[in-house]
């Protein structure tokens, strides 16, 4: 981004999908294994799920940031 690179909105939008995707799936799992625990606000975790899932929607959703990488796919392709 410091450097205005051309492909900064698609790498921004990978990394974005990426991390918060992965992310989410890591704290779902800690989830199941922690049970009916969980979703008890004494262990956090329910907090980091929720937290997580806002993020794969704020600053345009994963599934847009999949639009905007495909798109740049399809324009190299041609």
């Amino acid at each position: 981004l410091d450097d205005d690179h051309p492909d900064r909105v698609e790498l921004c939008a990978m990394a974005k999908r990426y991390v918060t995707d992965v992310c989410f799936d890591v704290a779902d799992q800690a989830l199941q294994l922690h049970g009916g625990y969980g979703y008890l606000a004494e262990y956090g975790i329910e907090k980091i799920v929720r937290d997580l899932r806002v993020h794969q929607i704020l600053e345009g959703t994963n599934e847009i940031m999949r639009v905007i990488v495909a798109r740049k796919l399809v324009e190299g392709a041609r």
